[in-house]
């Protein structure tokens, strides 16, 4: 392990990957930044996702496979993918953590950033989908982003925020946080809902 990851680690921090793409898993390189740089968790966005795919013909293949004729379908089918395979990776740390680490992320579009109703509905099919227990399913720190976060952590999704970029946001979606677990506690539900 590298001496700074070392250093981190010992300070309770855990350090994440914000990269991902098929040749990266292919090659063993994914494993190889969990074992020898301490990553414990893997973070996604559809730009992340965009470079992966234009950058070389590792997705080539399983575009023409496809079946979908929709973009955005495609995408999250070949992001799903990629995300199975890198939260096989990041197994073992979920387990050994006791889900504190672990972690891999899919974002929600970013063309639901403003729509509320929407957002909820595509993380949930999302997240049922994907069928990953170490997955997060990333939602924008929007204002109707927080209300999105209310519901997802009323509902059990796993979430991780993105797009905080002042303290009102960040107070909003904190806010949203709590109402979502008081929901659950007021209908006797477990409070335990990773995020």
């Amino acid at each position: 392990m590298h001496d700074s990851a070392r250093t981190l680690n010992g300070l309770g921090q855990s350090l994440w990957l914000d990269n991902i793409t098929r040749g990266m898993l292919r090659a063993g390189t994914l494993e190889d930044y969990r074992d020898r740089c301490a990553v414990t968790g893997l973070t996604s966005n559809p730009t992340i996702f965009e470079h992966a795919i234009k950058g070389g013909d590792d997705y080539d293949a399983a575009i023409r496979a496809d079946a979908s004729t929709d973009p955005e379908a495609v995408f999250f089918d070949l992001a799903i993918d990629d995300l199975r395979n890198a939260a096989k990776v990041f197994e073992p740390i979920h387990q050994r953590t006791s889900g504190v680490d672990g972690w891999v992320s899919l974002e929600v579009s970013p063309l639901l950033a403003d729509d509320t109703a929407h957002t909820i509905e595509q993380a949930v099919a999302l997240h049922e989908r994907a069928g990953i227990a170490n997955l997060y399913i990333k939602v924008p720190g929007t204002t109707a982003g927080a209300g999105a976060i209310e519901e997802l952590i009323y509902r059990g999704v796993p979430i991780n925020v993105t797009l905080l970029f002042s303290p009102k946001q960040y107070q909003a979606v904190a806010d949203a946080y709590m109402k979502g677990l008081e929901r659950r506690l007021a209908e006797g539900l477990s409070l335990d809902v990773a995020s």
